[in-house]
């Protein structure tokens, strides 16, 4: 199969993380794949089987998107592309105009719980939608075809494991983008009323709330203890050097960096929203989002006894087999 695989941007993030790993392994598999983006720090991470160009479509703009789709759609009619996966709403539209004028199909992986407004037009004409989650299916119910379905997000096994006699001594870590919707502000807050306590946090990501979140530490004296190191590609080791990963998002449509501290080993502290209650099954020990004292209290009670809740994150998809539920999709509608 020849697939294109349209996202706006490598840079950081868990849109960018599932793109790449499903590309690699399909291009591994054998079929033809191309990601189209605008780039990013990530991009170097593609397999050189995996060709890559550089287009705009990250912009939220008609034009554009008409250009982007335009070019698209003469790279589709001069090399053979058989097949368009978006990933994000702008490059939905520029799928969906590209796959009207060449006539081969398009498909969605809904990564999100995104604003239940016009940007979400498109994908009633998809061939195929995939949610990453129940929670996001659900959400997005009244714009979804009639062809639609749950794939989990899912990474490559872990070369490496956490051991509880090899980890750092109170040490905490945080992945993820830094953005509001993160909730490390909150974090932070609750880590500040813990100031005389023996910790460290580690943040490993990058963002568009990180200055605000440097001058906040700061204020609250914990420049000593908190350490923005930026977005790393080596997050596991990392964990396998923490005691404890912190995840306070507000909201999410899987969850992909505590699914990798599962596979990992390590425990994990997390938001009580939906697809982490999923995912592990259970209420107890999460964190209502947003809940400053529901964190100190929280992270003293670790700090106290040494350990997390147990989360048996059951539910958690394998990488093989959430290639193998993309690639037969793909072969299904090339079938038609």
């Amino acid at each position: 199969m020849r697939i294109i695989q349209i996202l706006p941007e490598l840079d950081i993030g868990g849109v960018e993380r599932h793109v790449i790993d499903l590309s690699n392994d399909l291009a591994e598999r054998g079929h033809d794949v191309m990601v189209i983006s605008n780039g990013g720090r990530m991009q170097d991470q593609l397999s050189g089987k995996v060709l890559h160009r550089d287009l705009p479509v990250h912009k939220k703009n008609p034009v554009t998107a008409w250009r982007c789709s335009k070019i698209i759609s003469s790279w589709i009619r001069q090399e053979g592309w058989e097949l368009i996966h978006a990933h994000s709403r702008v490059p939905a539209w520029i799928a969906w105009r590209a796959s009207s004028k060449t006539k081969i199909p398009w498909i969605y992986t809904a990564h999100a719980c995104y604003s239940l407004n016009y940007g979400l037009i498109p994908l009633k004409h998809a061939r195929f939608v995939i949610s990453v989650s129940e929670t996001v299916e659900h959400h997005i119910k009244d714009f979804l075809p009639k062809d639609h379905t749950i794939v989990p997000v899912a990474l490559p096994e872990p070369t490496v494991k956490w051991d509880s006699g090899n980890r750092g001594k109170n040490r905490f870590i945080f992945v993820g983008r830094l953005t509001k919707i993160k909730g490390l502000d909150t974090v932070i807050e609750a880590l500040g009323k813990l100031r005389d306590k023996n910790w460290t946090l580690d943040v490993l990501g990058d963002g568009p709330e990180r200055e605000d979140l440097e001058k906040r530490a700061d204020v609250l004296g914990l420049n000593d203890k908190i350490t923005f190191h930026g977005y790393s590609e080596d997050a596991d080791s990392f964990m396998v050097r923490s005691s404890c990963l912190l995840f306070p998002s507000h909201s999410e449509g899987y969850g992909l960096v505590p699914a990798r501290a599962a596979q990992i080993g390590l425990p994990v502290i997390a938001s009580n929203i939906p697809t982490i209650f999923k995912m592990a099954g259970s209420k107890d020990g999460l964190v209502d989002p947003g809940d400053i004292e529901g964190w100190r209290s929280a992270i003293f009670d670790f700090l106290s006894t040494g350990k997390a809740v147990e989360m048996p994150f059951s539910n958690i998809h394998s990488f093989e087999r959430m290639v193998d539920s993309n690639e037969s999709i793909y072969s299904g509608l090339l079938r038609k």
